[in-house]
């Protein structure tokens, strides 16, 4: 009795490999996949005001691309590029990080209706750039404004006293008229961030340095003349750059993958309390615009193009 329990269970073991091992031996179907990524908003370190909407940060491009690179069946990388710039640190570690990345997956940039200065700068080092016919890209140049409220101060009857340690300590906050040497070591400033975006234009897009100059007016341009100035590759909608990231990339029949943009944080929703007890307190969309400058201006070097 004891033999033939052994014996059956030889036969069922026997029964349970001719099946297994055959399926084990086919070969799977290799899944290579494009990653979308969708990057909207104004590109700055923290979205930290009520009323500038989303935001494109390096930590969460980090996330995004750490997210691709991890899948090891991600091939591919579409950036999905909506913005208007913003400040150019962030602009700057947004740059690395895809440069980074460049090195081992194929990164193609899509533009959607409007990829300006800062938005324009972190697509250079792309594989390829895709933008639509009416795209607004370009706007190569740097802006810096600062809001002398001293007027507004007298008006009010406020009086602001200030103390400090260095000549220039106060010379960005708005509060007097900026000397004449103040102007020229903001100018100097300012000067040196556009030869730095003229660079990166220039390396990124394969022109020259006097090239780039000559396009770097600031202005803005449509996606059909970014394409004949060789500032974007190709024309077209997303559908377009998932074609020809897949050609540039080797792969057939490939499966997107479309990220989804993070859903509602603790900050943007602390945000939206702070505009709600605005108006409240009978606040104007005036009076918050207003808020929004005087607590807010372009004290700093920015990549932004300015609707």
């Amino acid at each position: 009795m004891k033999k033939k329990a052994i014996i059956i269970s030889v036969c069922v073991l026997a029964v349970l490999v001719a099946i297994i091992v055959p399926i084990t031996l086919v070969p799977r179907p290799v899944v290579s996949k494009i990653a979308v990524i969708p990057l909207s908003g104004t590109i700055t370190m923290e979205n930290s005001s009520p009323f500038s909407g989303s935001a494109i940060t390096p930590e969460l491009v980090r996330d995004y691309l750490a997210k691709a690179e991890q899948d090891k069946s991600v091939k591919a990388i579409i950036l999905r590029i909506e913005s208007p710039g913003g400040e150019i640190a962030p602009c700057q570690e947004i740059l690395w990080e895809i440069e980074r990345i460049d090195e081992t997956k194929t990164i193609v940039v899509s533009m959607g209706r409007t990829a300006a200065s800062g938005g324009y700068y972190i697509s250079t080092k792309a594989d390829r750039i895709v933008a639509l016919p009416t795209t607004m890209t370009g706007s190569i140049g740097v802006i810096s404004q600062i809001t002398n409220v001293e007027g507004l101060l007298e008006k009010l009857g406020i009086e602001i006293e200030t103390f400090k340690g260095g000549e220039y300590k106060d010379m960005y906050r708005g509060l007097r008229e900026m000397t004449q040497e103040e102007k020229e070591i903001m100018q100097e400033m300012i000067d040196l961030y556009y030869e730095l975006f003229i660079e990166v234009v220039a390396e990124g897009r394969g022109l020259s340095t006097e090239e780039v100059r000559n396009l770097a007016t600031g202005q803005m341009y449509t996606g059909i003349e970014a394409k004949e100035l060789g500032l974007i590759d190709e024309l077209g909608d997303l559908e377009t750059a998932i074609n020809l990231t897949a050609e540039i990339a080797g792969i057939e029949d490939p499966v997107v993958e479309y990220y989804r943009e993070p859903g509602l944080t603790l900050r943007s929703l602390l945000g939206f309390v702070d505009a709600i007890r605005a108006r409240i307190t009978g606040f104007s969309a005036q009076d918050m615009i207003l808020m929004e400058i005087l607590s807010y201006n372009y004290r700093q070097p920015l990549f932004l193009y300015q609707s």
